[in-house]
């Protein structure tokens, strides 16, 4: 929100600004402002149009207090765009009846202007004292919107809305205070690349990125990159909250190994998991299920020996130590989802962000239409995709199938069966896909005692407990799949070992 900006105000040239402590001490305060540093800025521009490439990278007319400034700041940006020149003759075309220009002396003004001018070299501080006004007027509106709108609560807008509501508007408000963005230059660039490959380099597991603890999928990916938006589709019962949930424990696990000092752990990160379809307790029992070798389903129903129940409670203490933080709220709107994983790096650091899983994300404008369903997908994939850009690091999002790769006769699934947008494609860095013949095989069973039977307990047999991680798409290297372990009591994947080799990755 942009304060309102004052007509009246201006400072003649060589006057003090009137008032004293009397002034001080009234009830009414002025919004923050300085308008010598207006004046100042437009006249350097004036002057030397070399001025304005100082400042055009983070100022804008909007920033100014005075409203008279602010036009002429825009007019005069918009001829030096041109390639032609901003000057009080040229500028006063513009300005022959604006009112607000008359009421300080019309174009005479422009001329006054630039004849006080002293150059262009305070005129990036200049732009800068501007800009830090604007932003503490910015503060103000923030302020007086959030007191507002606490004593004019609607029913339906409970208070917790309102904290988001104003964090996010604080947040962006911090991110438009930073220092803009732009051009770098390559040899700024190169030397931050030559840092990652020589960590890949000094790495035994030559990962650049967060670990899954994966091997073969590590080999292939290198771990997950950094400002990467992964997506993890399969159809359901496929082990897609399974696979991400054991990544993200690694990751954690590794992150809390290397803090302890254990210099041989490498590739963790801060997690957090926003599980939009399971509770927070239930996604702990997987990870206690994994990290205890108990199953899953016998510690759902307290059936443990006494054995078993120390070990439970022993994993844990250990557990609640992890860099793991777990936001179960359902049907979490874009716009929060975004606020609380901002709010997480800033606090905590965080380093890799899961999201299980992106059709139960409500869109920007809260309610979800089918008739607009492509559209919202399109612009939830691309604030994932910004947000894994704005906060540094991978963002792992589960997505659902369509049916298609039900009605054929080979089921993995392809790049087109991913549900409801071609964005999700588009926009994913990595698309992975899940999938278990095993699932399938298992539900076709012949009757005992044929030949079809013995042959389809051979091919169970093959394909027991295995699943394949199909890579359908990667920026970064090659397609393929990979063979993984999975244990279905434990909600658990591992490397796969078979006898003579290990998986690897393999073509399609």
């Amino acid at each position: 929100m942009v304060m309102e900006r004052g007509h009246s105000n201006l400072i003649p040239f060589g006057q003090a600004p009137a008032g004293g402590a009397a002034a001080d001490s009234a009830a009414f305060r002025e919004a923050p402002h300085n308008t010598e540093a207006e004046q100042a800025l437009l006249g350097a521009i004036l002057v030397n149009n070399e001025a304005a490439l100082k400042v055009s990278g983070f100022l804008t007319a909007d920033h100014f207090f005075e409203a008279v400034h602010g036009k002429i700041f825009e007019h005069a940006m918009t001829l030096i765009e041109r390639g032609q020149h901003a000057t009080p003759v040229t500028l006063k075309t513009y300005f022959e009846r604006d009112e607000a220009l008359s009421e300080v002396g019309g174009s005479t003004y422009l001329v006054r202007l630039a004849g006080s001018a002293v150059g262009i070299i305070n005129a990036e501080d200049y732009g800068r004292a501007i800009y830090d006004c604007f932003l503490r007027r910015e503060l103000i509106g923030i302020g007086e919107t959030m007191v507002n709108g606490a004593y004019a609560a609607m029913v339906n807008q409970p208070p917790v809305q309102q904290i988001e509501t104003a964090e996010q508007s604080l947040f962006h408000l911090a991110e438009a205070g930073r220092p803009e963005g732009g051009f770098e230059t390559f040899r700024n660039t190169i030397h931050s690349t030559l840092a990652d490959i020589e960590s890949a380099y000094k790495s035994d597991s030559r990962l650049i990125g967060v670990a899954t603890g994966l091997v073969d999928l590590d080999k292939v990916m290198g771990g997950l990159h950094r400002s990467d938006l992964i997506v993890l589709a399969g159809r359901p019962s496929m082990g897609k909250t399974a696979l991400a949930t054991n990544m993200a424990y690694f990751a954690a696990l590794t992150a809390a190994r290397a803090k302890a000092g254990d210099a041989e752990a490498v590739g963790g990160a801060t997690v957090g998991f926003f599980s939009l379809e399971m509770s927070a307790e239930q996604l702990a029992t997987r990870i206690l299920s994994e990290a205890t070798g108990i199953d899953s389903e016998k510690m759902r129903r307290g059936q443990l020996s006494n054995d078993d129940f120390v070990k439970v409670v022993s994993a844990s203490d250990e557990l609640s130590r992890l860099p793991f933080f777990i936001d179960d709220t359902p049907a979490l709107s874009i716009a929060a989802l975004r606020t609380r994983a901002r709010r997480l790096k800033r606090q905590h650091g965080l380093g890799l962000l899961v999201i299980d899983y992106l059709q139960l994300i409500r869109p920007v404008g809260g309610k979800s239409s089918p008739d607009h369903r492509v559209q919202e997908i399109s612009e939830i994939t691309q604030s994932l995709k910004a947000l894994a850009k704005e906060l540094d690091l991978p963002v792992l999002v589960l997505s659902q199938l369509s049916r298609a790769p039900e009605q054929r006769e080979d089921k993995r699934p392809l790049l087109s069966d991913l549900r409801e947008s071609g964005s999700i494609e588009q926009d994913a860095d990595v698309v992975l896909f899940i999938y278990r013949d095993e699932y399938y095989l298992q539900r076709t069973e012949p009757r005992l005692d044929t030949p079809e039977h013995d042959k389809w307990r051979d091919d169970m047999e093959k394909v027991h407990n295995v699943a394949e991680v199909i890579l359908g798409k990667q920026r970064h290297g090659p397609t393929g799949k990979v063979e993984l372990q999975f244990q279905p009591e434990f909600t658990k994947f591992s490397n796969l070992e078979r006898e003579g080799k290990r998986g690897g990755l393999e073509p399609f």
